[in-house]
């Protein structure tokens, strides 16, 4: 292993100890949903008034669901004994990924999980304990429990409990697996009933795929399963109860004996045991699936170099065709649980797979070809499964899943009207809700040189770590060279990247050509050549100087200074975009249902409705770059009256926008609490906003602007993300000054789409 590899690994193990030690311990925490500000409420929430949902409930045990979070609580349960692949760990150590899976469910599908590790090795103990608690909860994703155990307690708990519940290592990567097979199956020409299949592995995962494979029509005398031994045929003792299930009858005894000839190659087992030569002896159109991680069975560039004609998935997010449980277990349960389900059945686990395979059939929306950065996503050999940023899921699945439940007769409420319902799962989530993830997503497909000013700061030089280590971006860190590198080594920060000093002697070739520039650029606004040599030897021109000569791709400054004075070198040496008068910037705000962007929040004192128009438009097109659908309020304090001064000024910028811009979406004068709420915006039937809260706000003037979202900043209550700044013809973004570590990898990241996007036009 290099140096660099092992202080990366060093790097990132810290990395992850700091990331779940930081207050608040771990990665899920309880919250109040309900009012407990008054007297009142807490009378209400718990003594006296708490007896009279129990009441309620003792009469009818159903009325949980009406009266508590059950119908939205999933225990996420394990015993510690398979975890990932760190084997027989112990329960304790067992939380971090519990927690894990919870976060996971939550971001994802919106439901609430308690973690629950459990030290207990005996099966039918472990059964007891279960089912003990198993009435607070709504469902049981039992979670990394070895085989065979894991089989013998998950069919007594289906059988003994009313919920839903699934181990998710089995079916979670069954469900997944099966609709990526589907799929790749129809490009291959190929039908599930009379292809040839080998398994490699004869885990909990393995079987539970395999019997799903069966259910979908694969036949059994078609299956060679094998495990550490080999083939599993009718020579082999002392097999489980589970492998003896997969006997086959046959000479072959080896995993390259069964490969040849077979269509498809399912491997749920160890990296590199599959070799270029039992690729080459299969079935033309070969269907592969190496889903051992963090490394296949085989190589993605080994199959690929040996059979061009190999169809493969993965479980790698860094190669096409990823068969991520998260594609299912989410919105399994999410369906589940909306239609008070007594199970999980083989009905629910089909109609899981049918749905994500059609998925990926359909056309693929902007928003996730814009979340990895591609030109298009057409359903063929580099894409037969959802990518996992796909919105289309927790509605298409979950539907479907409820669908299933109620055909099969096991739901214990119905859902009256799917469209309804359809719009409940995306308000639930907010439409928009992965937005940051899916933006560095973007940006580590094609990451570009991301100069970071002020670099001798503990929070820059965390997050040029950050953005190297997650391959967000290039960082090239610029301040006194010497001093960076002392707090580099105080603060264990280890990375290998550029320093740029504009006062060092190895700079002496940039200076020169960077004060001719500068004197070219203001010789005729006030500036000769001497300014031009001591200015270039300051950050604030050197930093701008460097973009405007390609020697890095985007430029972060500002942290330590007003945002003012930060600015003026940027306009002395960048120049606006084509038809742009005055630039204007944007905030980001990260809500938990989706994000909002706030403008002019740094630039504009007090703009004129043309001003206003200006950043309306500015604000339109760098919304859409994020893969968002634009809702822009012009605000006042005043709802469509335009009595006041600044009232008149929006509802003119406003009359100017419809007439110019009629396809925009784009209303006001309006009060902002107006904006944001559907029942609101229906008192005002004509606007072109409709019921539809907005999602891009654009304030009258500065002030109200800087100190609307300085608020919530302070207040913690969303993270921020900003200022993007628009309408400069390379990107720029100055930040707030003493920045948190997440907004400058944030801000970063924009910079990266934005160098981006400018490449792609040019």
């Amino acid at each position: 292993m290099s140096t660099k590899t092992n202080r990366d690994e060093k790097n990132f193990n810290q990395a992850a100890l700091d990331y779940h030690s930081i207050e608040p311990k771990g990665k899920i925490e309880v919250i109040p949903s309900k009012p407990h500000s008054s007297q009142r409420d807490l009378s209400l929430a718990y003594s006296p008034g708490v007896a009279i949902p129990c009441l309620e409930i003792e009469k009818n045990p159903k009325l949980a669901y009406e009266y508590t979070g059950k119908g939205n609580l999933v225990a996420v349960i394990s015993n510690g004994t398979a975890v990932l692949g760190l084997g027989d760990i112990g329960a304790e150590a067992s939380k971090p990924v519990m927690e894990g899976k919870g976060l996971l469910f939550k971001i994802f599908a919106d439901i609430n999980v308690f973690d629950i590790e459990i030290n207990e090795k005996d099966p039918d103990k472990f059964i007891d304990i279960v089912k003990g608690i198993a009435p607070t909860f709504g469902g049981i994703n039992l979670e990394d429990i070895k085989a065979p155990e894991a089989f013998y307690i998950e069919q007594r708990l289906k059988q003994e409990l009313q919920i839903p519940l699934m181990h998710d290592d089995q079916h979670g990567t069954a469900i997944i697996s099966a609709a990526a097979l589907l799929n790749a199956l129809e490009i291959a020409g190929k039908k599930i009933e009379d292809v040839k299949m080998v398994v490699n592995g004869a885990g909990a995962a393995a079987i539970a795929c395999t019997k799903l494979y069966l259910e979908l029509g694969l036949k059994a005398e078609n299956v060679l399963m094998c495990d550490s031994k080999g083939v599993i045929t009718n020579r082999r003792e002392n097999l489980t109860p589970e492998k003896v299930q997969f006997i086959a009858n046959t000479e072959k005894e080896t995993l390259a004996d069964a490969l040849k000839d077979a269509d498809v190659f399912i491997g749920l087992s160890k990296a590199d045991v599959m070799t270029a030569d039992m690729l080459r002896s299969m079935a033309e159109n070969p269907v592969v699936f190496g889903l051992a991680n963090p490394n296949p069975e085989i190589a993605y560039e080994l199959a690929m170099e040996t059979r061009p004609d190999t169809i493969m998935a993965t479980g790698r997010s860094d190669y096409p065709n990823q068969v991520n449980n998260v594609l299912g277990f989410p919105y399994i349960f999410r369906g589940a649980l909306d239609v008070q389900a007594t199970g999980i059945n083989e009905a629910m686990k089909l109609a899981a797979v049918r749905a994500i395979a059609q998925i990926a059939k359909e056309p693929v929306p902007e928003a996730v070809i814009l979340a990895y950065n591609l030109k298009g996503l057409n359903f063929g050999r580099e894409y037969f499964i959802p990518k996992p940023f796909d919105n289309r899921l927790i509605t298409k699945v979950s539907i479907a899943v409820a669908k299933a439940a109620m055909e099969s007769g096991i739901a214990g409420k119905a859902i009256e009207n799917f469209d309804e319902y359809e719009t409940a799962l995306l308000d639930r989530m907010g439409r928009d809700e992965k937005l940051l993830r899916m933006m560095q997503t973007r940006a580590r497909s094609n990451p570009k040189r991301v100069t970071l000013g002020n670099a001798e700061e503990y929070n820059v030089l965390k997050a040029a770590q950050i953005l190297y280590e997650e391959g967000i971006a290039f960082p090239i860190l610029m301040g006194e060279k010497k001093y960076v590198r002392e707090q580099m080594k105080k603060f264990g920060i280890n990375i290998d990247v550029p320093i740029v000093d504009p006062m060092d002697e190895d700079q002496e070739e940039n200076r020169i050509r960077y004060r001719q520039t500068l004197w070219e650029l203001r010789q005729r606004k006030g500036m000769n050549e001497y300014k031009a040599k001591r200015y270039v030897r300051q950050r604030d021109y050197f930093g701008p100087l460097m973009l405007h000569h390609g020697d890095t791709d985007a430029l972060i400054i500002g942290f330590s200074k007003n945002y003012a004075s930060t600015i003026k070198p940027v306009l002395k040496i960048i120049e606006k975009e084509k038809g742009v008068d005055k630039i204007s910037s944007m905030m980001m705000i990260l809500t938990d249902k989706k994000p909002l962007f706030f403008a002019d929040t740094s630039l504009n004192p007090n703009p004129s409705a043309e001003d206003l128009v200006n950043i309306a438009r500015m604000s339109e097109m760098t919304v859409k770059t994020f893969a968002v659908d634009p809702r822009i309020a012009m605000l006042s304090f005043e709802n469509f009256a335009s009595v006041s001064e600044t009232s008149k000024k929006v509802a003119k910028a406003v009359s100017i926008l419809h007439e110019k811009f009629p396809n925009m979406v784009v209303d006001g004068e309006i009060q902002p609490d107006f904006a944001l709420n559907a029942d609101l915006l229906s008192d005002y039937p004509f606007s072109k906003l409709g019921t539809t809260p907005a999602n891009v706000f654009v304030f009258p003037n500065l002030e109200s602007a800087n100190i609307s979202y300085k608020i919530i900043r302070g207040l913690n209550v969303a993270q921020v993300v900003g200022p993007i700044l628009m309408g400069l013809k390379k990107p720029v973004h100055v930040l707030q000054m003493r920045a948190s570590v997440d907004e400058i990898v944030n801000l970063a990241t924009i910079a990266v789409l934005d160098a981006q996007r400018r490449e792609l036009s040019q």
